[in-house]
């Protein structure tokens, strides 16, 4: 029997065979842990982090709204690097609850995927 890791990792390299970052179009990877979320646009091409942000600090709220303001944060930070378009990664996740709260949060921003 696969574990639920196992099976996420199997979609994880499933989804990234298809897509990739580049200068143009940087990937924006998100990684959801039970308490946490954070985001990251990646230059694949040179293999560095242009941009990031983390529910870190933010528990007070509920865990739907972490990953709205997380997205609404990398925007504002992508935007100020000068990054417009990215291509979205949602790492294995399925894309609802908090992966596609930081997405609307994150097109809501300004960002184009």
């Amino acid at each position: 029997m696969v574990s639920k890791l196992e099976r996420r990792i199997k979609i994880k390299y499933r989804i990234r065979n298809k897509i990739s970052g580049t200068t143009e179009r940087p990937r924006m990877s998100v990684f959801r842990s039970n308490k946490q979320i954070y985001v990251q646009i990646i230059n694949d091409v040179t293999g560095t982090t242009l941009a990031s942000a983390s529910s870190l600090g933010m528990e007070a709220m509920p865990k739907k709204e972490q990953a709205a303001k997380v997205g609404e944060l990398i925007a504002k930070k992508a935007l100020e690097a000068g990054i417009t378009t990215v291509v979205f990664d949602r790492n294995g996740y399925l894309y609802h609850g908090r992966v596609k709260e930081v997405a609307d949060a994150a097109r809501n921003g300004g960002l184009k995927f």
